[in-house]
């Protein structure tokens, strides 16, 4: 069965959504320790969340690229995830999405959420031919993120090095044993036809 070409794939439950993020070990401890992001975590900057555990992978390097070195997996209510979804925008302009350059950047100067969808990777991180959407928050969407979205935070580190050191061997079948097993997450049809998912 072919995949589409945008399409949210994600671990999830009936409540929850997983996410992932990549942060130096000062942010990511305190983290995992308090259950929420705190300090030096810094809400004033956007933060990019990922459902796609391998299109992380591909960004932070397996956890091997600076200030990225601890990998971890964060579940989220899907009410929050939905929440951002229903205020975001594109992070490029798209003709058939936005009419004209000027609509897109108004959305875009009041929408506290990004999105843009990526060209989602396989185990040895090589480009597939569909998409994996990558959201970023800002503003009121972080403080929602960090004090009511968050249900836990688990720093998923050795699991991606032992992965990382199977693909290194060779192993794959190994390493893809894994491999958070993702889903095409049922996004309401309101939210998708609103930000044209599917086109």
């Amino acid at each position: 069965m072919s995949v589409p070409v945008r399409q949210i794939r994600a671990r999830y439950s009936a409540t929850t959504i997983t996410v992932y993020q990549a942060y130096p070990p000062q942010i990511a401890l305190p983290a995992v320790a308090a259950g929420r992001f705190v300090a030096p975590f810094k809400r004033d900057r956007m933060t990019w969340i990922k459902p796609s555990f391998l299109w992380m992978m591909y960004r932070c390097g397996w956890a091997t690229k600076p200030g990225q070195e601890r990998v971890l997996s964060v579940d989220i209510t899907r009410e929050g995830f939905e929440w951002a979804l229903t205020r975001a925008c594109l992070s490029h302009y798209d003709r058939d999405v936005h009419g004209d350059r000027a609509t897109w950047s108004r959305r875009l100067r009041t929408s506290p959420v990004r999105v843009q969808w990526d060209p989602e990777r396989s185990l040895h991180l090589n480009a597939l031919p569909h998409r994996s959407l990558q959201v970023g928050l800002s503003g009121e969407a972080v403080d929602r993120y960090v004090d009511d979205w968050i249900v836990a935070v688990t720093d998923i580190t050795p699991t991606v090095q032992r992965v990382r050191n199977l693909l290194r061997r060779g192993d794959e079948q190994a390493a893809a044993a894994h491999l958070p097993v993702e889903h095409g997450y049922p996004l309401p049809d309101r939210i998708a036809d609103a930000v044209c998912w599917a086109s």
